[in-house]
């Protein structure tokens, strides 16, 4: 397969915040929109030089269906300048990201801003299906007498029993588990303690701090709110973590034999990330000096309950067809859906009959070494903003690359509903 490299010229994203038991002070397209204006305000070229926007998003609001044509009409792209709304579920972001690049490859473009955004704080609450029964009768009772026989059929259990949106949109419809659920399986399936899911957990949140206080983290444009409050960072990560304070958290998936509890899983989070991707034309053209090049993608299928091992089905196949082994990748990015997941992750690698039996293999692909894997930390310490954190991953990587004057890495990502992602980027 031929893979003609598309640059990465830019990116940025917001400040990923934690959800705290409401609506967060922005909307999925507030986020985009401010991480968006201050990419594109420092770009040679006007925002209706692009010739297309991509965005992708999980959860966009009823009145921004769109949401990516929403953004780039507020972000100044004007009327010409066409723009949609990708969702792959936790690779929305990624997908925006790849539909990009097959654009620029097919010659339909040249200059494409392409990322993602969710504000999961704003995840609705919906009516059960006794509620919603019970207005479709109010709404065909005629005479008076008729409403209030049918208002004093009203439940009040039914009217205080809501549907949790969030917790729908994370239930796999196939086999009926919650994201955390399938992380369950996983833990299981290699026997991975939860010592082991806290350890790494503690690990990520003191990676994000360390990569903070070094100042890894460049690509973050601060929010500002409608009241001129400022967030410059991202607030999930805890500096207290610890293997203490871990260990007093119950299991949140599987109350009585789990392993999978709240601090060793990503946090709900609102967020949004960007790149501006380039032909060599459009380079040549802006005179841009790009961060880096995409130089392959991939997408795989498995299980569904099983979801979490997708970035070894992605990124296997990319190592397959460039001769690289795992530790010939200077910096991996495996977003951290749940420890347990990426844990999962390093032990299929490892495992002589996963690797056989599963991905066509003779035998294990070997141990990665983990000074190379999320070198900043990840999303059970950043949270994961389910259509963000596949461009987030991506861009980060190119930043760790940089920082590190490396050459190759890899951006992975499981997909609820038993997909995988990977991309494969060269500075």
């Amino acid at each position: 397969m031929t893979f003609q490299p598309v640059y990465i010229v830019d990116g940025a994203r917001t400040p990923f915040l934690k959800a705290r038991n409401g609506p967060g002070p922005f909307a999925a397209s507030d986020l985009a929109v401010q991480a968006g204006r201050a990419l594109l305000v420092r770009q040679p070229f006007a925002p209706t030089d692009l010739d297309e926007v991509i965005l992708g998003c999980a959860s966009p609001s009823p009145d921004e269906v769109n949401i990516g044509r929403v953004a780039a009409l507020r972000m100044g792209c004007g009327n010409k300048v066409q723009a949609w709304t990708v969702m792959r579920n936790c690779a929305s972001g990624m997908q925006a990201i790849d539909s990009a690049i097959a654009n620029i490859q097919a010659g339909r473009g040249h200059l494409i801003m392409a990322g993602g955004t969710d504000a999961l704080s704003h995840a609705p609450l919906l009516y059960n299906k006794a509620m919603v029964l019970w207005f479709a009768g109010m709404m065909q009772a005629r005479s008076l007498g008729q409403k209030v026989a049918h208002f004093a059929k009203l439940k009040p259990a039914a009217l205080l029993s809501p549907v949790i949106g969030i917790m729908k949109g994370l239930t796999d419809p196939m086999v009926g588990l919650l994201m955390g659920q399938t992380a369950e399986n996983l833990a299981w399936k290699f026997g991975i303690t939860r010592e082991q899911m806290d350890e790494f957990s503690v690990r990520s949140h003191q990676r994000v701090i360390a990569g903070q206080a070094a100042g890894h983290y460049g690509e973050i444009v601060p929010l500002v709110d409608a009241k001129g409050n400022v967030y410059a960072e991202d607030d999930g990560v805890r500096a207290d973590s610890s293997m203490a304070g871990l260990a007093k958290l119950k299991p949140f998936f599987d109350k009585k034999y789990g392993r999978v509890t709240p601090g060793n899983s990503s946090q709900i989070t609102d967020g949004a990330a960007w790149l501006i991707l380039a032909s060599q034309e459009a380079v040549d053209q802006w005179g841009l000096e790009p961060l880096g090049k995409i130089s392959d993608s991939q997408w795989a299928g498995l299980d569904p309950a099983q979801m979490g091992l997708g970035p070894v089905h992605a990124a296997t196949p990319i190592l397959q067809r460039h001769g690289l082994g795992l530790n010939d990748i200077d910096a991996w990015e495996i977003n951290e859906a749940f420890a347990a997941q990426v844990l999962g992750c390093l032990a299929a690698w490892e495992s002589d009959d996963y690797c056989r039996e599963q991905l066509g293999l003779s035998g294990a692909l070997g141990k990665l070494d983990e000074d190379r894997l999320n070198v900043d930390g990840g999303a059970v310490a950043l949270g994961h903003p389910v259509g963000a954190s596949g461009a987030r991953i991506v861009l980060h990587t190119l930043h760790v690359l940089r920082e590190r004057q490396a050459k190759r890495g890899i951006a992975s990502i499981c997909i609820g509903g038993g997909l995988g992602g990977a991309m494969l980027v060269e500075r």
